[in-house]
């Protein structure tokens, strides 16, 4: 028994070796030696496009169900305005985003398990996801259902919390929802089946518009109208995708039967889940990183992709090729805020001291465009690298060591004021940015593809080693 197991292992790990390395001899040499051309750069600039552009829409048309519900509510007045956006906020950091970024954790072990053609793994990877962040969220629960309390303790106007815990109970079945909806997102994103997600997305916008603004408007249920119209929609997109995976054939290769592998996958979940979202509930500002976060998704699907497949030479360009598409979005996005800023603020509130806060907090918010675009994007490269610990430290360091102090500083004892605490954040989002930066550029990819196949076949041995 003990010699044949050594036997597996040994021959899995040549496997490893072998399949690391696309060529041999002379031909491994010249691969080497391969600089990126133009024609290259431009093909993997096509398919950083067409991932990333369904997937901002798809990131883009959830984070508009919240955007929709807290402008319908807030033509209520100031004070439901207040609520929605104060119970979205605190919802969206310990709830939306932290389940998110959870999710991400598939972008590195489903994506590299999609390029190395394990597809069964992929399907079971997702359903163990899904189970462990529905247990995630029994906890924020509890957390959720407090937050008036801990409104009132942090020192908020009491109606105004009363108000966002009302609209938050409401909110609840959404969290739940959206603990099965991004695992799904990246289901779908890793294997680059696009357009049953953009699909579904933009079906679900479309129906939680009118849905939204009948429940605030025309059912009485004013303010909470919009909780639970967000959490209605966020279900219905659940449904669609889950629909399309029991049943598609596009679907057939990665669909695993439920089993009790499902539980074996846990700690590996979490090893990955837990970092990738303390990456991007650090980094989660407003409507605009969807963007980013989209561009992000798909340098981490094409770099998962190819180090799964043993391609370090692709990968590499897959890295050029997002940061380029990146400086591109964050040109036009800057500009075009800054261009807009006298008329951004009617959106939400037709209030003319809101307007005029939002017109001159404008340039300030087009700084935090260029800096989430870079890291969004650099934070994508780390979740496709598996490199979600290293990410964590830059991201823990950056705004605890320099952004928070420099915020409370500017704020409280230099007295700026709101100005000083967004200033303050984004010293940290350059230190950020410029951590990233260089951990990005020291990159061995040869060795990284190598070591996320060894990681592959590893796991795969240790599975056949228990059914032995």
């Amino acid at each position: 028994m003990g010699e044949e197991r050594n036997m597996m292992e040994e021959s899995l790990l040549a496997k490893v070796q072998i399949d690391s390395k696309t060529e041999s001899g002379d031909e491994e040499e010249q691969r080497k030696k391969r600089i990126i051309s133009w024609d290259i750069y431009l093909e993997e600039m096509k398919r950083i496009c067409y991932i990333s552009g369904p997937m901002v829409a798809v990131v883009l048309s959830t984070k508009l169900l919240q955007v929709v519900s807290t402008m319908i509510v807030g033509h209520l007045g100031e004070l439901y305005l207040s609520s929605a956006a104060l119970s979205i906020s605190f919802t969206g950091v310990t709830g939306f985003s932290f389940l998110l970024g959870m999710a991400s954790g598939l972008e590195t072990t489903c994506g590299q398990a999609y390029g190395a053609k394990q597809y069964q793994r992929i399907g079971m990877q997702t359903y163990t996801a899904i189970f462990s962040l529905i247990l995630v969220c029994i906890p924020l629960s509890f957390i959720l259902i407090n937050i008036e309390n801990i409104l009132v303790f942090t020192g908020q106007d009491p109606l105004i919390a009363h108000e966002a815990g009302r609209f938050t109970i409401w909110l609840l079945p959404a969290v739940f929802a959206y603990a099965i909806l991004q695992p799904l997102v990246r289901y779908f994103q890793i294997q680059s089946l696009l357009f049953p997600m953009l699909l579904s997305s933009c079906v679900t916008l479309g129906i939680h518009v009118p849905l939204c603004w009948a429940l605030v408007f025309k059912t009485g249920l004013g303010n909470v109208g919009g909780a639970i119209s967000m959490s209605i929609s966020i279900w219905l997109n659940v449904i669609f995708l889950g629909l399309y995976m029991r049943f598609s054939s596009a679907c057939a290769k990665t669909r695993a039967p439920i089993s009790m592998e499902l539980f074996q996958g846990i700690w590996e979940f979490f090893r990955f889940a837990i970092p990738s979202a303390v990456m991007i509930c650090l980094n989660t500002i407003a409507t605009l990183y969807t963007i980013p976060f989209g561009i992000g998704a798909a340098a981490s699907t094409r770099v998962s992709n190819e180090l799964g497949a043993g391609n370090p030479f692709e990968a590499r360009v897959a890295v050029l090729a997002a940061m380029s598409l990146s400086l591109i979005e964050t040109s036009i996005v800057s500009s075009t805020l800054i261009a807009c800023r006298h008329v951004y603020g009617y959106i939400f509130s037709n209030d003319k001291e809101v307007v005029d806060y939002v017109t001159v907090m404008a340039p300030l918010v087009s700084l935090s465009v260029i800096f989430d675009s870079v890291q969004g994007v650099l934070s994508g490269v780390a979740r496709g690298c598996g490199w979600q610990h290293l990410g964590v430290y830059v991201n823990l360091g950056a705004f605890y060591l320099c952004g928070i102090p420099a915020a409370a500083a500017l704020a409280f004892w230099v007295q700026v004021g709101g100005k000083g605490l967004w200033i303050g954040i984004q010293v940290g989002a350059f230190v950020q940015c410029v951590l990233l930066s260089i951990i990005t550029c020291c990159i061995n990819w040869e060795q990284l593809a190598m070591k996320a196949r060894q990681r592959l076949f590893d796991v795969q041995f240790s599975a056949e080693d228990r059914l032995v």
